[in-house]
């Protein structure tokens, strides 16, 4: 069967030739006679895929020396409880809230600590990035979710923060683009956005955070002092995702690394936007100044609810028939949504605008 192009928000397209890689070495990895997934964590044949996939990180997104970078489990949601139960010292954290993520890892930290809301966008559904320029105060840290998935906003300037350490929730936008570590405390990412397949988280921590003092009742596997000490083998770690990062980190670094990755990407950004913006059938839902380059929602211009629902549901069908998939909006949103992660081609996009430019003539 002809592969299609996949628009999925998460799990998302992973690139061909990682995927063939894999494929390639299913049942044999490099002359081993087994597979990744089937060899201990510990033996000398696993341990330059773990060690070589963090070299790739550091590489990457030029890790300064004095962070850890660690391979957990749990997703992103897990990092929204593990950061408070970490960093909590006075008892007060920051938050910005820009969409449905972010709303969640501040109901997660309310239950640690006390949380202020410094900025929220929920007034126009979260269309937009709030102007937040500085954070200031004795907090703990403040948090910001750098790329909104769901509602298709990016952070354009990051806040400064001074002494405050700032975390960030990259899981859908790590590796698009340079990302100047330094200015964060911890930045976290489940993977399977633009880094491999579910299942492996990444986190990046400045070392002067992983004190161990945590939360009284913190288990162990949250604990980020735990994963450090024990180079992110403390327990068994997620073997073959981490494997599948490697392959992907390599598969950047061909193509120009996080600088190929930018230019890639607003490439496809700007030819789809362009198109949304010309056009009178369809407009994107998330305001110019804060858009993302990863996740553009959008809708189609019939008002009548009833209507516009039928629309979307058409438009979704007849485009899974045509071999692109996964372009419904998220749930709590409606409309239609194309991801374009890392790993989506120009030719998946202008594939897409073939479509709704014929879809908006059989319909409009």
């Amino acid at each position: 069967m002809k592969r299609v192009f996949n628009f999925s928000a998460g799990p998302s397209c992973l690139p061909l030739e990682v995927l063939e890689t894999a494929a390639a070495e299913m049942t044999d990895y490099k002359g081993s006679g087994q597979s990744v997934m089937e060899m201990s964590h510990r033996s000398k044949v696993y341990e330059p895929i773990i060690g070589g996939t963090e070299s790739l990180v550091r590489e990457l997104l030029s890790v300064p020396e004095n962070y850890d970078v660690l391979f957990l489990q749990g997703g992103a949601s897990t990092q929204f409880a593990m950061v408070p139960m970490n960093l909590k010292k006075k008892g007060r954290a920051a938050y910005i809230d820009t969409g449905v993520w972010s709303d969640k890892a501040i109901k997660e930290a309310g239950k640690y600590l006390e949380v202020d809301v410094l900025a929220t966008s929920k007034d126009r559904a979260y269309s937009y990035i709030p102007a937040v320029k500085t954070v200031s105060g004795g907090y703990d840290y403040a948090h910001i979710t750098l790329n909104n998935t769901i509602v298709g906003t990016a952070w354009q300037d990051i806040p400064e923060c001074g002494d405050i350490p700032l975390v960030t929730d990259a899981s859908s936008c790590i590796l698009s683009g340079p990302l100047d570590v330094s200015r964060f405390g911890i930045i976290y990412a489940g993977a399977q956005k633009n880094l491999g397949p579910a299942g492996v988280t990444l986190v990046i921590i400045r070392k002067d955070l992983v004190t161990g003092e945590t939360v009284p009742g913190t288990p162990t596997m949250l604990n980020y002092k735990i994963h450090a000490d024990n180079d992110s083998m403390y327990n068994t770690p997620p073997c073959y995702s981490i494997y599948m990062m490697g392959l992907v980190l390599e598969w950047v670094k061909r193509n120009g690394g996080a600088e190929g990755m930018l230019k890639r990407n607003r490439e496809k950004a700007k030819l789809f936007y362009d198109f949304l913006d010309s056009g009178r059938y369809y407009k994107g839902t998330a305001e110019k100044e804060s858009r993302s380059l990863m996740n553009i929602p959008f809708v189609t211009g019939e008002t009548d609810p009833e209507k516009a629902a039928a629309l979307n549901k058409k438009f979704v069908a007849e485009a899974t028939a045509a071999g692109l998939v996964n372009l419904a909006g998220h749930r709590l949103v409606g409309g239609m949504r194309a991801s374009i992660y890392n790993a989506m081609g120009l030719d998946g996009v202008k594939a897409l605008i073939a479509f709704m430019e014929q879809f908006s003539k059989a319909n409009g």
